[in-house]
């Protein structure tokens, strides 16, 4: 059976798009399935953090002089990480880690178009508002019912990457664990300046992350004398959606009682939003012809700001694979036993990033949303003492920049 394209991509946000760019040279033809309309996306006032292990991957793409210069990029200089209410801390900086900047923070709705972007302008085949809703395999081809401007159409391909998509029919179910929690996402302006410091600071509740953000058209170190933060906070279902809706005094006066006064007072908020949290994860061994990486291999906690780098690595990893084969090399069948073990090499080559991350960011949620007394005591010593141990934090801090190499 002939495919349509070589390689379709099912999700064109930021790690689809990013493999979409990381392949665009190659002897395969791409379509990118995007359900978003990039046209009319509206806003996302969720913060995304890229490590500069991203920043150096989106380099080597050719994306990050658009990304960095033309969205607000907030670099980030030092990582604070404490508890409330007990002892303890860690202080990771740059120039400990021998890097210009340990990350950068972005508006996810900024990332999205200018990777998307990106990607309509490479050589492939880019269709937003292209919602896809089931999956099948017939022979060596797959073929993607999906639905654009109301209408039902169909798409077959050698190789399906899903990138993103939540649910499709066919597609092998994750395992999911919900956390019982929620984000509550905000900008909020302080009375000192930020100073390119990220906040990570645990509460019974769940972890608290205050990021340096800088607004549109600020760039670079520009955000020094900053006084806008973005807010992701982890809280109950219930709390979440109650201090969303809530008077802005009432906000306030929680996240004072939350965070403390390290960056002094706490004086506006805007752009509340909340979400569940969740983390799903497949379980089981990628189809025949259908790879997932980013979103659809895994969704995190946004604890550490892990999820995108992740993806970001999995899409640069897929493409140096399926740079050694050839379209042909997809659907032949005198050759597909090479090619499947390939591809089974891409998933075995992954699974220490993926196993190492999902691991330590579940791990976080689940040691330090409690405030019992032997635990808190037990984790301020833990962190007192990672933060005396030059060697150890600059270990985790390569960690959280570059990820887990086996």
């Amino acid at each position: 059976m002939e495919a349509d394209t070589d390689i379709a991509i099912v999700g064109g946000g930021p790690v689809g798009a990013a493999l979409a760019l990381a392949l665009r040279d190659s002897e395969f033809h791409l379509t990118v399935l995007e359900a978003r309309a990039t046209q009319s996306a509206g806003s996302d006032p969720r913060p995304i953090a890229l490590s500069h292990g991203s920043r150096l991957l989106l380099e080597r793409l050719g994306a990050w002089a658009d990304v960095g210069t033309n969205a607000a990029a907030t670099p980030i200089n030092h990582i604070h990480v404490s508890q409330r209410g007990s002892f303890g801390r860690v202080a990771i900086s740059a120039a400990e880690a021998d890097v210009p900047h340990l990350g950068y923070v972005f508006d996810y709705n900024d990332l999205f178009l200018k990777l998307a972007g990106a990607a309509q302008r490479a050589a492939c085949d880019y269709r937003d508002g292209a919602r896809v809703t089931a999956l099948t395999r017939d022979g060596n081809v797959s073929r993607l019912d999906y639905t654009r401007d109301g209408a039902a159409a169909v798409l077959t391909a050698r190789l399906v990457v899903v990138a993103d998509g939540g649910d499709i029919a066919g597609l092998a179910p994750p395992k999911i664990l919900d956390y019982a929690q929620h984000a509550l996402t905000a900008r909020v302006h302080t009375t000192l300046p930020h100073k390119n410091v990220a906040y990570e600071r645990f509460t019974p509740d769940g972890p608290l992350a205050l990021l340096p953000f800088c607004a549109r058209g600020e760039q670079g170190d520009r955000g020094n004398q900053g006084n806008e933060m973005a807010l992701v906070w982890t809280l109950t279902p219930a709390r979440a959606e109650a201090l969303k809706d809530a008077d802005e005094k009432t906000f306030l006066d929680a996240l004072r009682v939350a965070f403390g006064a390290r960056l002094g007072d706490f004086t506006a908020v805007t752009q509340r939003a909340c979400y569940p949290l969740t983390l799903r994860y497949s379980t089981s061994t990628d189809a025949p012809g259908v790879i997932t990486i980013g979103n659809a291999a895994q969704t995190l906690h946004p604890v550490a700001g892990q999820g995108f780098n992740l993806g970001l690595r999995d899409a640069w990893e897929l493409a140096q694979i399926l740079r050694r084969l050839t379209p042909q090399a997809l659907t032949n069948p005198e050759t597909m036993h090479e090619t499947t073990a390939a591809l089974r090499g891409f998933v075995s080559g992954r699974r220490i990033d993926r196993g190492a991350t999902i691991a330590a960011t579940h791990g976080l949620v689940r040691l330090f949303s409690n405030d019992f007394f032997p635990a808190s005591v037990a984790r301020g010593a833990g962190m007192t003492a990672l933060g005396c141990i030059a060697p150890l934090k600059n270990i985790l801090a390569r960690r959280m920049i570059f990820g887990a190499r086996g």
